[in-house]
């Protein structure tokens, strides 16, 4: 009983902390959308200067761990370019949607690539430009193939956020911290973030699986 009183009165805390983890997951996967996609089509292009500038960026940021990401941009990159600490918030946002962005440009990649050549030909043959025919008919099709892997990658930068606690930023695993360093009941604060981590992710994936069937019936 006495354990549940504790959780309970941290509770604001708590959902404060996830309240923080889901804006910043939001944020980062947004940009990280945007950079997946860009980099994707850079990818596929035709050109290899535009491909190599793709696949330097891929291969530097899923060639290092997201931890030491995290620790280079915001105590080591970030103040030699700014000269001056910069907030913490930003700083995690940033380099979630670095890190996120560059495994989303390999299943852009692979998605544009899954697309039958001729449904590119069928396009130009109708009067489409490249542009129109990758807008309308091409990714259309592709984007219906990679929602699975999105969202794993969604469900992933979610759980990769507790590492942004070690910036101290009050996302839901440094609310925990906070609190238990007072307490001392690290088992069950850590226990609670835990599931409340389980529930926030199985909702994500109950809705990727409602999705896909929406689409496929669409």
């Amino acid at each position: 009983m006495e354990t549940v009183s504790l959780i309970a009165d941290a509770a604001p805390l708590l959902m404060k902390g996830l309240e923080n983890t889901v804006k910043v997951a939001f944020l980062s996967l947004l940009f990280a959308t945007i950079l997946g996609l860009s980099f994707g089509l850079l990818r596929v292009s035709k050109r290899p200067f535009l491909q190599m500038i793709a696949k330097v960026y891929v291969s530097i940021i899923r060639g290092t761990p997201l931890y030491v990401q995290v620790i280079f941009f915001y105590f080591g990159l970030f103040p030699l370019v700014f000269g001056r600490a910069t907030d913490a918030v930003s700083a995690g946002i940033f380099v979630l949607s670095l890190n996120a962005g560059a495994y989303l440009v390999e299943i852009f990649r692979a998605g544009i690539e899954s697309i039958d050549k001729g449904q590119m030909e069928a396009g130009r043959a109708i009067g489409f430009s490249h542009g129109q025919t990758m807008t309308y008919i091409i990714m259309p099709q592709a984007i219906k193939r990679m929602i699975p892997a999105i969202v794993n990658q969604f469900i992933i930068s979610i759980k990769d956020t507790s590492l942004l606690a070690t910036i101290g930023i009050a996302e839901l695993t440094f609310s925990a911290q906070t609190i238990y360093a007072v307490n001392f009941k690290a088992f069950e604060f850590l226990g609670a973030v835990g599931i409340m981590y389980w529930i926030l992710i199985n909702v994500l994936t109950w809705f990727s699986h409602w999705l896909e069937r929406r689409l496929a019936t669409g």
